[in-house]
């Protein structure tokens, strides 16, 4: 559910019309809902409300500080995989206990800045890390508290770029590593094993990988305490899908019911690591009709938008539902939305049945809010786009459009191309 919905004829986000957003701040524009992402997360939060968890929000998907203050607002964590986004989190007031760190290649400076933060835990991703992770404890002359990421060898049915939970993906350790260097881990004296973790994938609409996931965490934790290593986290991370087109992915509250059953009695806390099913459908991205150009074979949508802006349709073929911000009803055509980009592959539909549309008229990207702006370049300098937080009937620019000095910040040119 989320709260774009027309009212006589015009697009509005929340009680404010879309096109009103576009004249003051221009295009391409991303535009999020404050009442989308509340909702979102507290139903997410709340369907796991009969068992111990931490809801850490994955920042990958949307890291404006502005959606990172809300969700520590509403009680969330972060999951992160930067030293760039700890300093986000840190700085929107998320609890350094409420931070996890993923990543497969976290830097000796990354380690030591979340060390010094505090956080809930390292998701240690390699023996070489894990290492390294030791290196910066002793250094510092302080207790890291890790979690292995296991590699639980489950396929999630999701596109491949965005598997992660198979033996040939970078991600992970497989489970009978993973139990030899938590043998070592109860060995080296500033290292503290507090958990243990796994991530199989992204956009996932079926409940079996989850579960798969969970019972072969929920087993090794078993293994492990029997051991003499007891844990107080399991991270099952994130992944859960959302409907980009005809998706049906379960809801926060089958999520719940299916995998929450499975840790009562566990004493372990569950750490979810949602991003795309809090942010996507909370967020649009608007463009306007630069031109139509008619060939023999198509008919083109030349927007002000671009690939740089919102790269997944390029990257992963991946379906957006776009709409006109005035509602249009009657004739529609076969069309290609397609931005400025010196490049074939800078589209934003194919092929896609849409009404008659002209110069000048806005269009709006839906499910835009996760992997939009996140994953947004300077491609072709091209300035980054806006940002736009709607709250009730007021809006909020939470991200200026760059500016053209933006571009060159940071860029000199040496004295001898001066002469």
């Amino acid at each position: 559910m989320d709260y774009f919905n027309y009212k006589k004829g015009q697009l509005y986000a929340e009680d404010v019309p879309v096109a009103e957003i576009a004249t003051a701040v221009g295009t391409p524009v991303y535009i999020y809902s404050h009442r989308t992402l509340e909702r979102h997360f507290l139903v997410f939060d709340r369907a796991f409300k009969k068992i111990p968890h931490i809801v850490c929000y994955s920042c990958k998907a949307n890291s404006n500080i502005a959606l990172l203050r809300l969700m520590a607002r509403l009680g969330g964590g972060a999951d992160i995989v930067s030293g760039g986004e700890l300093y986000r989190s840190l700085g929107s007031s998320i609890p350094p206990e409420k931070i996890v760190f993923s990543g497969v290649g976290k830097t000796e400076a990354e380690i030591r800045y979340a060390a010094r933060a505090g956080i809930a835990m390292f998701n240690i991703e390699s023996e070489d890390e894990l290492r390294a992770v030791a290196g910066v404890g002793r250094r510092l002359r302080k207790r890291i508290p890790v979690s292995i990421r296991v590699n639980p060898e489950i396929d999630p049915k999701t596109h491949p770029y965005i598997t992660t939970g198979l033996k040939k993906n970078k991600f992970g350790i497989l489970r009978g590593e993973a139990v030899r260097l938590y043998k070592e881990i109860a060995g080296e004296p500033w290292l503290v094993a507090v958990g243990i973790s796994s991530h199989i994938g992204s956009q996932i609409t079926e409940m079996g990988p989850f579960i798969q996931a969970v019972r072969s965490l929920k087993g090794m934790a078993e293994e492990l305490s029997r051991a003499g290593t007891r844990l107080t986290y399991l991270d099952i991370g994130g992944g859960l899908g959302i409907t980009y087109k005809k998706e049906l992915p379960p809801a926060p509250a089958a999520y719940a019911a299916a995998i929450g059953p499975e840790l009562a009695g566990t004493g372990l806390t569950l750490i979810l690591e949602p991003g795309r099913v809090i942010a996507g459908n909370s967020g649009i991205f608007v463009s306007r009709v630069l031109y139509v150009k008619k060939t023999a074979a198509k008919t083109f949508y030349i927007v002000d938008g671009a690939m740089n802006d919102l790269v997944r349709p390029a990257l992963y073929d991946a379906y957006h539902k776009i709409i006109p911000v005035q509602e249009k009803t009657g004739e529609t055509t076969k069309v290609d939305v397609v931005g400025p980009i010196c490049e074939s592959g800078d589209f934003f539909a194919r092929g896609r049945a849409l009404p008659l549309l002209k110069g000048g008229d806005l269009i709006a990207v839906l499910s835009a809010g996760a992997y939009g702006f996140s994953m947004a370049s300077n491609y072709n300098s091209r300035r980054r786009a806006a940002e736009v937080l709607v709250k009730g009937d007021k809006f909020f620019v939470i991200r200026k459009r760059e500016t053209p000095r933006d571009l060159t910040r940071g860029e000199t040119i040496p004295d001898f191309l001066k002469e």
